[in-house]
């Protein structure tokens, strides 16, 4: 199988990139000496929708997940995960409102021994 990091993405076409996944599935569940049968029966879709998906065919995104699920594969899907990342002008805001310096510290009714007439 490919190292994922080896492929140009964008210069496969969908079949290929379907192709790509299916091989990963097979590799997988290979590793883990898993039959279709039994993967299947464990992801709750049929033998045969399994083999659709090793082979590159069209399934469901839903299926996908079911099988990366019970591979223990699912943090393949970390790159969907969408960060919001402040704009550069709430960043600069946020900046202004920082304190810019430490204020004394004010004595309340404090009577100073020097200003009374005693």
């Amino acid at each position: 199988m490919n190292d994922l990091s080896d492929n140009d993405w964008h210069a496969m076409s969908d079949d290929d990139i379907a192709r790509q996944i299916g091989g990963f599935i097979k590799f997988h569940r290979m590793q883990q000496n898993k039959t279709q049968e039994m993967l299947a029966k464990e992801s709750g879709i049929s033998r045969s929708t399994l083999s659709l998906l090793e082979r590159g065919e069209t399934v469901t995104v839903a299926t996908l997940i079911q099988v990366l699920r019970v591979l223990d594969l699912l943090q393949v899907f970390d790159k969907f995960t969408v960060t919001r990342q402040p704009s550069p002008l709430a960043l600069a805001k946020a900046e202004q409102k920082k304190r810019q310096r430490v204020a004394s510290p004010r004595k309340k009714n404090a009577i100073n021994p020097d200003d009374t007439d005693w």
